[in-house]
């Protein structure tokens, strides 16, 4: 067995302070391992949360020597024990109390997106005809088990705390979802233009480096939204068949 020494944020409301805990480790741990044993030796008020210790509830959302990580995926072996390993809160969000913070905003941002709305069935039993690519290309989107580590590295929101005006990767790619399934009819692209702030994104791919579940956000949901987006909203061809197929009124 050996020690290793964890600065651990602790705090309420956004203030407080890095506290120092040292606590034995040993071969297979994982920081949220370290957490809770610190929790049971020194520190029985420590605020985190946390459910299925498998990767895939996405409680466990922090910040780990300053990288935002899942802690029950991150090994202790990943790190530099030599040092002191930090875990703090996620800084996109508003901070609540130790490693805990409100994410509440992320489910309001959700009601917002237009629902799914699928067109009439194609048989008369109740289903529909698609191609097997189509049904691909948003599997891959299914995966995201909400951990919000994207919404935490996406410097709009991060950084300029655009809130209000940007619904972050995450819901990029559950709109993405929407858009590309082979049978909805709904069409959010103008609202993700003019309420939802796809332009602020500029593709730096910090946000598929963070995805714990290597979802391509940015390649396969984000960009194929930006060319639509554009497409729809400013490619005079698109406007006169809108405008011929009646999607939209003439001059």
């Amino acid at each position: 067995m050996a020690k290793a020494t964890f600065s651990v944020w602790r705090g309420d409301n956004g203030a407080g302070a890095f506290r120092e805990y040292s606590t034995e480790v040993s071969e297979g741990m994982v920081v949220l391992d370290a957490v809770h044993q610190i929790q049971a030796e020194a520190a029985p008020d420590l605020a985190c949360r946390w459910n299925c210790k498998a990767g895939k509830c996405g409680s466990c959302s922090a910040e780990i020597d300053g990288q935002p990580r899942l802690m029950c995926m991150t090994r202790l072996n990943q790190l530099d024990l030599t040092k002191p390993v930090t875990v703090e809160p996620l800084r996109a969000f508003p901070h609540l109390r130790d490693l805990v913070t409100d994410v509440s905003w992320n489910y309001q941002v959700k009601k917002g997106i237009k629902k799914f709305a699928p067109r009439k069935p194609d048989a008369e039993d109740g289903t529909w005809r698609m191609q097997q690519e189509d049904v691909d290309r948003v599997q891959e989107f299914r995966k995201c088990i909400e951990c919000y580590l994207c919404q935490d590295v996406c410097h709009v929101l991060r950084d300029h705390h655009l809130h209000d005006q940007f619904i972050g990767p995450r819901f990029l790619v559950y709109a993405a979802n929407l858009e590309m399934n082979p049978i909805d009819t709904g069409d959010r692209l103008d609202d993700l233009r003019k309420l939802h702030g796809i332009g602020y994104c500029n593709i730096t791919k910090c946000c598929t480096k963070v995805c714990p579940e290597e979802i391509k956000i940015t390649d396969n949901a984000i960009i194929p939204l930006k060319e639509r987006v554009v497409d729809e909203a400013f490619d005079p061809l698109a406007k006169l068949i809108q405008i011929v197929t009646g999607k939209i009124p003439g001059p």
